[in-house]
């Protein structure tokens, strides 16, 4: 029996244990992905979760809530 399953190079989840759904953007706060994503990760190819690694943190600014008093104006 070789190690050689430890040894593939492949792309690593990008979750980091901070699993909640944003209510109104419907993706993950903690590694941005959507409910879909999340469930076929394991069946993507690592292009597909290379590109999707790509578009993860250009999805942060849609978690970002204005605030209110002068500075949400």
């Amino acid at each position: 029996m070789t190690d050689e399953i430890w040894k593939r190079d492949e792309i690593a989840s990008p979750c980091v244990n901070l699993c909640t759904i944003h209510p109104a953007e419907r993706i993950c706060i903690g590694c941005y992905r959507s409910i879909d994503e999340i469930t076929e990760w394991s069946r993507y190819t690592p292009e597909r979760r290379a590109e999707l690694m790509e578009e993860l943190p250009n999805r942060a600014s849609r978690l970002k809530k204005r605030r209110g008093g002068r500075k949400g104006r």
